[in-house]
C-alpha cells in the first residue's frame, strides 16, 4: 500500500535499528523484521548456525555466493570468514544487488573484503578468473534459483573454479528442491554428499 518494496521498507528498518559496523546486529535485526514484520526469503538463525559451523571448520580463503538477494548471508558469511579471506558475492537482480550493497557496507565489510558482483550467474562464473581474480573458490554458497543449481555447479567444473576438496553448500535442495542437482552431486562420483536437516526460515 506505502508503493515502497518489501526490500527497501526491510532496509529502512535496518536503518533505523541496526548499529553500523556489527554484522551480528545487522543479522539480528533482520531477524526481527522477518519475525515480526514481514517474511524474507533470508537464510535465517537457524541455516545460519550450519553455515557459521562449516566456515569454523573449513576456514575457506576465497568464498563464492551464488545469490545475494539483500545481503543477509553476505553478511552471515563474510562475519565467519578468517583474516585476509574474500567473499565474491553475485546479485541476480540489480534491484536486490543495490540493497544488498548498502546492508553489507551498513555491517562494516568493505570492497577488499566482500565484492558484490550484479547479473545472470550463467554470465558472471565464466568471468570470474579473468574480469574479479577469483581463480578458484574454496566455499560456494548456493542459494539463487534452484532450477540453476544444476548449470551453475555444471559451469564451475568447466571453468575450473573449484579448488580441490571445496565445500558446496545449497541451500533448499529439498523444499522448494532441487532435484537434478541433488541427484548429480550424488551420482557423478565428484563429492562426498551431506544433508542438513532445517526448518524454512522464520
Amino acid at each position: 500500500l506505502s508503493g515502497v518494496p518489501r526490500e527497501h521498507r526491510a532496509f529502512q528498518y535496518l536503518l533505523a535499528h541496526a548499529v553500523p559496523g556489527d554484522p551480528r546486529h545487522v543479522l539480528s535485526t533482520f531477524d526481527r523484521w522477518s519475525y515480526r514484520h514481514e517474511h524474507l526469503s533470508c537464510v535465517g538463525p537457524v541455516k545460519g548456525r550450519i553455515v557459521e559451523r562449516l566456515l569454523a571448520e573449513r576456514a575457506p580463503r576465497r568464498v563464492l555466493e551464488l545469490g545475494t538477494h539483500l545481503g543477509y548471508s553476505a553478511v552471515l558469511l563474510a562475519a565467519g570468514l578468517p583474516p585476509g579471506a574474500r567473499l565474491y558475492t553475485v546479485a541476480v537482480e540489480p534491484q536486490h544487488g543495490a540493497v544488498a550493497e548498502k546492508v553489507i557496507r551498513l555491517a562494516g565489510f568493505d570492497e577488499r573484503t566482500v565484492e558484490l558482483i550484479v547479473g545472470p550467474t550463467d554470465v558472471v562464473i565464466p568471468r570470474l578468473r579473468q574480469h574479479h581474480g577469483l581463480a578458484q573458490a574454496d566455499f560456494v554458497f548456493m542459494d539463487h534459483r534452484k532450477r540453476w543449481y544444476l548449470r551453475d555447479l555444471r559451469l564451475l567444473e568447466t571453468h575450473r573454479l573449484l579448488a580441490p576438496g571445496a565445500t558446496v553448500l545449497a541451500d533448499n535442495v529439498l523444499f522448494p528442491g532441487a532435484p537434478h542437482f541433488l541427484q548429480y552431486a550424488k551420482t557423478c562420483g565428484r563429492y562426498r554428499c551431506r544433508l542438513h536437516r532445517a526448518s524454512l526460515e522464520y
